[in-house]
């Protein structure tokens, strides 16, 4: 299966559909009379799309298994037609849309095999996808309108003697993210210096300052000490998820000194330096944390 470890737990939802088509309006009206032979079609139907939707992981070897936690089976009927909706809920790591199809067909597949000793020509037609939410597609088109800067707070690599390579995953991160990086920079651990290169590019119009390194508990650690003067807002929510998140992966996350907030419009975000802590601290607040801007005077909130 694909790891999903690095992933947060949200609310994620599916909507599927299938459709069975009948061979004569009489058997629809056997269906509203409930005079099928098997019973009642669409009750025993339904039954089977709660149980389907529950077992989907048993069925489908790479799905996950995961708590279903609200699943709702609707149909709507014409002379000859069944649609069939199925609606799941989970609030987990992956979403659920396999599960929605899954039930769903289910669901057609009983409809089939109840109405089948009473109209030869039954058939099952579009089985698909409707609606998921929950994911990280819910955060793309508003990824796409923020600028980033990257600032890179280290005295070994502005002198030279290391490579970056955390600034450079985060710079790499913002682009699946559909995040435009218009500024990439290194700088020692220095409060002047870093006071001076987040006004800057706040002044260019960038709205996300993504800081990594200087975070933790070390005399020359001082980037939250330069970074919060400059809050008009602090945000401790984000750097608590951050927190959080890194603290059931290693005990050492509750000594990062991680800070965000905002200054006027731009979100400033500083997070550790080591690739892990840059790895645990984007995984635990992106791509949600572009829903920020959102409730942001200039962008609408829904």
């Amino acid at each position: 299966m694909v790891d999903i470890t690095f992933k947060s737990m949200t609310l994620r939802k599916a909507i599927a559909q299938a459709v069975v088509k009948v061979g004569q309006t009489a058997t629809i009206e056997a269906i509203r009379q409930k005079t099928v032979p098997k019973g009642d079609v669409l009750e025993m139907a339904k039954t089977a799309g709660l149980f389907a939707a529950k077992k989907t992981s048993e069925m489908i070897p790479d799905c996950h298994p995961l708590p279903v936690e609200f699943t709702q089976v609707s149909y709507e009927m014409t002379d000859l037609e069944i649609v069939i909706k199925v609606e799941v809920h989970t609030v987990y790591k992956t979403g659920v849309e396999v599960e929605a199809m899954h039930a769903a067909s289910v669901v057609a597949l009983t409809v089939y095999d109840m109405l089948k000793p009473i109209d030869k020509n039954v058939e099952i037609q579009n089985i698909r996808l409707l609606e998921k939410t929950g994911g990280k597609t819910d955060y793309q088109a508003i990824a796409g309108e923020i600028t980033v800067g990257v600032i890179v707070c280290s005295d070994s690599i502005s002198s030279g003697e290391k490579d970056d390579k955390s600034g450079k995953l985060i710079v790499e991160k913002m682009k699946k993210f559909g995040a435009p990086v218009a500024s990439y920079i290194v700088i020692p651990d220095d409060v002047g210096r870093i006071q001076e290169e987040v006004k800057k590019l706040a002044e260019q119009g960038i709205l996300l300052i993504i800081i990594t390194g200087g975070t933790g508990l070390s005399p020359r650690d001082v980037t939250p000490d330069a970074v919060r003067p400059l809050l008009d807002v602090e945000i401790p929510g984000i750097a608590e998820a951050i927190r959080s998140y890194g603290q059931d992966r290693t005990p050492y996350s509750m000594l990062s000194r991680s800070i965000a907030g905002f200054m006027k419009d731009t979100l400033i975000l500083a997070i550790p330096g080591s690739t892990g802590g840059v790895k645990d601290s984007l995984n635990a607040v992106f791509p949600a944390i572009f829903h920020v801007f959102r409730v942001k005077k200039f962008f609408r909130h829904d």
